[in-house]
């Protein structure tokens, strides 16, 4: 069994052997090696290499008939080829010597050939060489003229298209090398060009903003059929906006170098005007943001232009310090702002993006402001009212201006109207000195006219309405002095000021009209009010003065109603309409006439008590006859006065001259009275009473002559009543009366108040007493002092009862 699997792993092993590439034997020869039957594999191997080589010699039995015959015809081919060899190499001979011109020929097509493709490639590489050399040499002349975009756009053509195509050269190498440099050299000079730009348009922003200015001043004055038209700023700009949209689009370049759609020559034609933005050249502003936005650095451009335009900006809005003195400051302070907001929206409406509206907006919104607070400030020191006109003028063309331009300028009319309280105020101090100068030029009289030219010329500035005094011959006088119409021109005049300050501030009529009518009430209530004060209550005004200020103002009263007609004539406002504003004229006239009423009662008090002061009166004298004494001195003097005074009143209406006659002579008695009840006269005799009683009697027979017409019956008298009963009580004696009816209204001495005829009788009776004991107690001088006594008692005892 063991032999049986001997054999067959031995067969396994010879097949393996066989079958297996020699490189791979070896672990099949260890497996022999490792058993027992070594020898017995070795005679299987023997007897298969023997059955092998029979094979083989049997194969090669069967094939050697063919190998000798294929021997056989080798041999007879290779004569034929030492034949055919001999040929071949005589053949070749023959070639060669033959093909030794052709050859020479090829060398010669050869050299031709690498020639003509050395001079192509040469060709090629010059077509490739000179556009870089052209371009380079346009590019160098525009540089040398300043034509910085085309430079740019030829340097970006340069670099990106025509040196990659040429090839590695030198000369490519620095030009390459040269275009980083060459581009920050154009850029450094476009950023310098809009710094001479910037600082150009500050220093002729006076001159734009003028012309502007102009050109707006210009389109108010046309007349409607023109306004229809479009105007030709706006013309200019749409014509502007056309050609830079076409120039800045994507991809596209400025109209030409020096003109990047800026200029429009051909409108200096339609216009002898010029347009403000034809003032300035923007070309650079176009070529820098063109070359900026090609470096791809738009954004720096931008925020760098926007940065110095503010600076500027608050350079601009900054006001001199000495503005406010001249209307040249304050012109050449709106010509710079209305220049740096004209270039400002000529930039935004002429470039895609370098400003916006909101930034626009945001530089109005801070200017405005600032222009604002600046015009407060300064409008404040102005005392001139034709200045502060001359200002709002100047202020409604400045936003009229700058709204021409779609700026918003209501501020500017809000700020306007503060100010028409301010002007209001200086146009009231002015008034006020005019109307002072008039008061102190003025005569005080009766204006005398001659002829009607005269007449007319002063009922033309006056509305006098008198039918009585116009069938006057001449000469003949007009009732007021010439304060009345020189006033009232005034009153005029100032109604015209303020109608010249609501003008253009786009205000209504009723407005106007309501605006004019508090001004002139201020007018009227505070500043001529207070200055026909000042004419009243100053030194030295005379009653004849006085009396011709109560005629001026009471003919100023009369002329309301035709300022009233004035000032709706000239706003088209009926005084009918709702809400309207009244004028307080006749207010304040009747107000300045009871001033100057209570003025002469007051003066001619005073007068009356300088007369009085010259009274002499010997408290002490002896009783004398009535028609020995006559009328005391001062008080003949006094009523000389009085009749020459109210002879004046004639003109003054008659309730204020009876008052003045009624006051004069209310004051006369009560002055007498007190000059008896003086705690300083401690005895009074009979004498003096008569005395006294002489110079009532003379009040009496002024006062019965009526000095002044519309007294009914002895109305004047009732002055010196209370005087009269008390010196007929005491010349008559009949004090029996007195006590007996006292109290009653049929009392005959109802005015005696018995405190005042006490007081006199405590005087009497010290005279009586001294009296008594100068005459060593006479019979009748004690009679009469006891006849005192009695009656003291009795006057104390009824004081007591009633005071009970």
């Amino acid at each position: 069994m063991a032999s049986v699997e001997t054999a067959a792993e031995h067969e396994r092993i010879l097949r393996e052997i066989e079958s297996t590439d020699t490189n791979c034997i070896g672990p099949t020869l260890r497996s022999v090696y490792d058993g027992q039957e070594h020898g017995l594999f070795m005679e299987k191997l023997d007897a298969r290499i023997r059955n092998h080589d029979r094979e083989i010699e049997k194969m090669c039995n069967h094939h050697f008939q063919g190998f000798v015959d294929s021997i056989t015809e080798l041999l007879k081919v290779r004569g034929e080829a030492q034949k055919l060899k001999s040929q071949v190499i005589e053949t070749n001979v023959r070639l060669q010597e033959d093909g030794k011109v052709l050859i020479g020929s090829m060398e010669e097509l050869k050299q031709c050939r690498v020639q003509q493709r050395n001079i192509a490639t040469t060709v090629d590489k010059l077509a490739h060489c000179l556009p870089v050399l052209e371009m380079y040499s346009r590019l160098q002349e525009q540089m040398r003229a300043k034509r910085y975009y085309p430079a740019l756009r030829t340097l970006e053509q340069l670099e990106h298209t025509c040196l990659p195509r040429a090839g590695q050269y030198r000369f490519c190498s620095i030009m390459a090398e040269n275009i980083p440099k060459l581009r920050m050299h154009i850029r450094e000079t476009a950023m310098t060009q809009l710094r001479d730009f910037l600082e150009s348009i500050r220093k002729h922003s006076d001159k734009i903003g003028e012309t502007a200015i102009k050109q707006a001043q210009l389109q108010r004055s046309l007349d409607s059929a023109v306004t229809l038209q479009p105007r030709a700023l706006i013309g200019r700009r749409g014509r502007k906006e056309a050609a830079v949209t076409e120039s800045s689009g994507e991809g596209g370049s400025p109209l030409s170098e020096q003109d990047s759609g800026i200029l429009d020559v051909e409108d200096e034609e339609e216009e002898d005007v010029p347009g403000a933005q034809d003032l300035v050249d923007f070309s650079p502003v176009y070529r820098c943001l063109h070359i900026y936005t090609v470096l791809g650095l738009r954004d720096v451009f931008e925020n760098y232009y926007r940065k110095q335009r503010r600076k500027q900006a608050r350079l601009v809005l900054q006001p001199h310090s000495n503005m406010h003195e001249t209307l040249e400051g304050y012109r050449r302070y709106f010509n710079q702002i209305v220049g740096f907001f004209v270039v400002e929206d000529h930039i935004l409406h002429t470039t895609q993006g370098l400003v916006n509206r909101a930034y626009v907006e945001e530089l109005w919104e801070l200017a405005l402001s600032k222009i604002v607070a600046a015009l407060r400030t300064h409008s404040s020191y102005c005392d001139d009212p034709d200045l502060v006109l001359d200002l709002k003028n100047l202020i409604v063309l400045f936003a009229d201006t700058l709204q021409g331009y779609g700026f918003p300028v209501s501020q500017l009319f809000d700020m306007l109207l503060e100010m028409r309280e301010q002007y209001g105020e200086i146009l009231l101090k002015r008034w006020n000195l005019t109307f002072r100068q008039i008061l102190d030029q003025d005569n005080f009289s009766p204006i005398p006219v001659s002829t009607e030219q005269e007449y007319r010329q002063y009922t033309s500035q006056f509305p006098l309405q008198d039918p009585e005094l116009e069938k006057l011959s001449f000469p003949k006088k007009l009732p007021f002095s010439e304060f009345v119409p020189k006033a009232y021109c005034q009153l005029k005049e100032f109604i015209y000021a303020c109608l010249k300050y609501s003008e253009d501030l786009h205000l209504s009529s009723t407005e106007i009209d309501d605006m004019i009518r508090k001004s002139t009430n201020l007018l009227l209530t505070r500043t001529l009010s207070n200055c026909l004060q000042y004419a009243i209550k100053k030194k030295n005004v005379g009653l004849a003065e006085l009396v011709q200020v109560i005629i001026n103002t009471t003919h100023l009263e009369q002329s309301c109603h035709f300022l009233e007609e004035f000032i709706t004539n000239i706003t088209n406002v009926p005084p009918e309409t709702a809400n309207a504003t009244k004028l307080y004229g006749t207010a304040t006239f009747k107000d300045a006439r009871h001033a100057a009423e209570a003025e002469i009662y007051t003066s001619l008090n005073a007068k009356i008590d300088q007369f009085l002061q010259l009274a002499d009166y010997d408290w002490m004298s002896a009783a004398q006859s009535s028609g020995g004494l006559t009328t005391s001195d001062y008080l003949i003097d006094l009523i000389t006065f009085l009749r020459s005074t109210f002879s004046v009143f004639t003109n003054l209406p008659g309730k204020v001259a009876q008052t003045a006659c009624m006051s004069a002579c209310k004051h006369i008695s009560t002055s007498l009275m007190q000059l008896l009840l003086d705690p300083e006269v401690r005895q009074i005799s009979i004498g003096a009473l008569h005395q006294l009683n002489v110079d009532l009697k003379e009040c009496e027979s002024f006062a019965r002559a009526s000095p002044v017409a519309g007294f009914q019956g002895d109305t004047l008298l009732l002055a010196f009543s209370d005087l009269r009963q008390l010196l007929d009580l005491f010349t008559q004696w009949d004090w029996s009366t007195y006590l007996a009816d006292y109290g009653k209204s049929t009392c005959k001495y109802l005015r005696v108040n018995p405190h005042t005829a006490l007081a006199l009788l405590e005087k009497m009776k010290e005279t009586s007493r001294k009296n008594v004991v100068l005459a060593q107690f006479k019979k009748a001088d004690r009679d009469r002092q006891k006849l005192i006594d009695a009656v003291i008692k009795q006057l104390r005892n009824l004081i007591a009862q009633h005071h009970a």
